[in-house]
């Protein structure tokens, strides 16, 4: 299996999950600036809510995703308030004829002090553990 692990982060709570991800799976964490240039089975893509949606960032990244190069995208993330961002994710990879595993992984993350500490070292090994189901 082959393997990417993207995120968007504002807070830097995304990108220590998407680190955790990508130890476990072998490969390196990447903001979604860094486009994807070769074929993976799996892309994790680690985004947030902010102002009851996904960045358009994000949507802007997946906009650039070759379906070719992608056989599903694993959602995850985390937020303070609302949970999972799996609906608004699919829809954009629908736009692009990509395929959204029907698993996610999301915990809360710590946001004006809210949820102080998280994701904390519990959700980071619940990270890797939901990865792990992937090798």
């Amino acid at each position: 299996m082959k393997y990417a692990v993207r995120y968007y982060t504002k807070t830097g709570n995304t990108k220590r999950l998407a680190e955790a991800i990508a130890k476990e799976l072998g490969v390196e964490a990447l903001p979604i600036s860094e486009g994807l240039s070769e074929q993976v089975d799996y892309l994790f893509l680690g985004n947030s809510y902010y102002a009851f949606n996904i960045d358009p960032e994000v949507k802007a990244f997946i906009a650039t995703l070759d379906k070719d190069l992608v056989g599903k995208i694993v959602n995850f993330g985390s937020a303070a308030m609302l949970n999972s961002t799996y609906k608004k994710v699919k829809a954009e990879a629908n736009k692009k004829g990509i395929a959204m595993d029907e698993n996610e992984f999301h915990c809360k993350g710590e946001f004006k002090g809210l949820h102080k500490g998280r994701p904390n070292a519990d959700d980071l090994k619940d990270a890797v553990d939901f990865a792990r189901r992937y090798k």
